[in-house]
């Protein structure tokens, strides 16, 4: 982890840095099971920041305006949380199109994240497929 990457988690409060370090964890198994390369792993706008060769980025954070929540961010031009939209929206939450977003009192729906976390990891090969090839 680089540095300025493990600084920003250092600085999330004792009980939101093991929420985000569970989505790194995340982040990092997707790329291996589908064997996606190398992860480039670096803070964008202050917030850690994940992408691989043909995905669409993935950033990450928690707020202090909104405590009992933290976000996972995607590219807003993308058809990425609209997708998720219409596969989990029963599951999960979302901010427009550009967050899902997590409540710091509720069980990670580990199923739905990895899946949305896949999706945007091998977007570029996906984009052109009806629901992302859900």
């Amino acid at each position: 982890m680089k540095a300025e990457v493990k600084e920003k988690f250092e600085s999330y409060p004792s009980h939101i840095k093991p929420l985000v370090l569970q989505l790194r964890e995340l982040v990092f198994s997707v790329a291996e099971d589908w064997q996606l390369g190398e992860i480039n792993e670096f803070l964008k706008w202050g917030e850690p920041s994940y992408q691989v060769k043909n995905g669409s980025p993935i950033r990450m954070d928690w707020k202090p305006k909104f405590p009992n929540q933290y976000f996972l961010f995607f590219h807003c031009q993308t058809k990425l949380v609209d997708t998720f939209r219409e596969l989990y929206s029963e599951v999960l939450e979302f901010e427009g199109n550009r967050a899902i977003v997590l409540h710091t009192n509720s069980d990670l729906p580990i199923k739905a994240i990895r899946h949305c976390i896949e999706m945007a990891m091998r977007y570029k090969n996906i984009r052109h497929l009806p629901l992302l090839g859900a």
